[in-house]
């Protein structure tokens, strides 16, 4: 099955981004595609504050969701939105992915468990908890490119989630980011391989790329690897549209010829040594 993969510079118009989510579903059914897999925040990528208060909205009233809802349905396209910013019930904003199915259904919800509250060399500090409330739960779905598991950009650090997720029977991973430029020239494409090879499973990874309205500058890069680690496409530093098959016989096989899931024990407590 062909997979799509969206690179974009979201910027601070809700409405723009759309027409570009959007157009990529169009396209992405005219290659091929079974399903389109977008970044971390598609619907808006704003650190003014008080200016993205007058666009987060319920998940019920975000006109971009309806929007590639129905353009999903139209193109009869499958669509994992890696993630928009959504007001939650409880007034608190939430960084939640979505995956819809080619009827324009949401068929599975993720918000991001770990939240990237960090200060770098280069000056730059990012405080996400002050923002976003964490997620509780982790998922996976079924598609038509096999049981995704989905988590979002900063959780590509917690290998347990990822364990987790093979545990519940993911052969592939979605990791929609929108990584700061120092960190992806550090550990993006590391990380990713590590991800898809621990687990024997495909990692998609959308990113967002370049210069964005707010000032900030993201890494892009998107990638696919695959069970072995093979990058099989990486999109560069521009906004890009790029494709990959996902085959279920590629899992099966790496699986068979290194089996760590069949060998996974509980790790029993540690033993400290003075």
């Amino acid at each position: 099955m062909r997979a799509a993969v969206l690179q974009m510079t979201s910027g601070v118009d809700p409405r723009a981004n759309a027409v570009t989510l959007t157009d990529a579903i169009a396209r992405a059914r005219g290659e091929g595609a079974a399903m389109l897999f977008t970044p971390e925040m598609s619907n808006l990528l704003d650190r003014d504050r008080s200016r993205a208060a007058t666009s987060i909205v319920a998940e019920g009233e975000d006109a971009t969701l309806a929007a590639v809802r129905d353009a999903a349905a139209k193109a009869g396209l499958w669509v994992h939105l890696g993630s928009f910013a959504v007001r939650g019930d409880d007034g608190r904003y939430a960084n939640r992915g979505f995956v819809i199915d080619d009827n324009g259904a949401i068929r599975a919800r993720y918000d991001k468990l770990h939240l990237f509250d960090v200060d770098l060399p280069t000056g730059e500090s990012w405080r996400e908890s002050s923002v976003y409330a964490p997620g509780e739960r982790a998922v996976v779905v079924d598609t038509p490119l096999g049981r995704l598991g989905l988590s979002i950009c900063y959780d590509l650090r917690f290998p347990d989630l990822f364990r987790a997720l093979s545990d519940a029977g993911a052969t592939l991973f979605a990791i929609p980011a929108a990584f700061t430029v120092p960190t992806g020239q550090a550990h993006w494409h590391v990380m990713m391989r590590a991800r898809a090879i621990e687990a024997g499973a495909y990692v998609v990874a959308a990113a967002q790329a370049g210069t964005h309205d707010d000032g900030r500058a993201t890494y892009g890069h998107s990638l696919v690897v695959d069970p072995w680690g093979e990058v099989v496409c990486d999109l560069g530093p521009e906004p890009a549209l790029g494709f990959a098959e996902i085959e279920a016989s590629r899992v099966a096989e790496v699986r068979a010829r290194i089996p760590v899931l069949a060998h996974r024990r509980v790790i029993p407590p540690v033993e400290v040594v003075a």
